[in-house]
């Protein structure tokens, strides 16, 4: 089973909202980046997203680039997320997802990282740029690790997308509630609700989280409505960015609704 899921499901069962965080890696540095992590599963986050820094963040906003920029400046090296997840997960219950481009994955080597990942005690990966018509490797890999495969359905996508993303996701597929880069907007795009609604036609199981854009306890609280989760990370690194660990753990318990 996926301790993803399971967490998810439990909050469900209970009526409680979901509330997934995400934090670079190396960002400011490694230590810093670790005891974030941790302040954010002990103030509220359900599942934490662990960010590897990239060259090339197609998908990710200025706020998170600044960050990632940070840490590549900063000498992170692929193999410290491993060290990141190691001593995140032996503080904290709260599942570890490492969202990556597929890039750096494919470098290091699938099954080597899978095998590291899974011994670190991570959740499962994020894959953003990885399509599940692409990804039968992965698949197979995470399949025999244990680990989750989280795959993206965006407002574009098909009804056969849709199906392909909720058959080959576990843990969670994640619902991109607008065409563009991350970051915090006023308002969440309507079409949302119209992704959720298209990976649960296509799957009664498939479990779908919503991000991009989530930034104030008003939309988690919507959000968590008609999904799974709401998914938040250009308002967690901007209230670290701002005001450092107590800035960030204000803003955590403040979207978590827990001040």
């Amino acid at each position: 089973m996926s301790k993803t899921e399971d967490k998810l499901r439990a909050n469900h069962a209970a009526g409680k909202p979901s509330l997934i965080g995400y934090f670079p890696i190396g960002y400011p540095t490694l230590e810093a980046s670790v005891e974030a992590a941790v302040a954010m599963c002990e103030n509220g986050v359900d599942v934490l997203e662990l960010g590897v820094p990239y060259s090339d963040p197609v998908m990710d906003g200025p706020v998170i680039q600044e960050a990632t920029q940070t840490a590549l400046e900063a000498g992170f090296k692929l193999r410290q997320t491993f060290d990141a997840v190691r001593e995140v997960a032996a503080r904290t219950e709260v599942p570890v997802l490492v969202m990556t481009y597929w890039n750096p994955v494919v470098q290091y080597g699938v099954e080597r990282f899978a095998t590291d990942l899974e011994k670190a005690g991570g959740a499962g990966l994020i894959t953003p740029d990885l399509i599940p018509d692409e990804a039968a490797e992965w698949i197979e890999t995470a399949e025999r690790h244990g680990l989750d495969r989280v795959f993206l359905a965006a407002p574009t996508s098909t009804p056969e997308r849709y199906k392909r993303a909720s058959d080959e996701s576990k843990g969670f597929v994640y619902a991109v509630s607008t065409m563009g880069i991350t970051g915090a907007r006023q308002e969440l795009d309507a079409n949302a609700r119209k992704v959720v609604a298209g990976v649960r036609k296509a799957s009664d199981q498939a479990l779908t989280c919503v991000g991009i854009g989530i930034s104030t306890p008003e939309q988690v609280a919507e959000v968590n409505t008609y999904a799974d989760g709401a998914i938040v990370g250009s308002a967690f690194v901007r209230a670290y960015q701002e005001n450092g660990l107590p800035g960030l753990i204000a803003k955590v318990k403040e979207l978590s609704g827990r001040v």
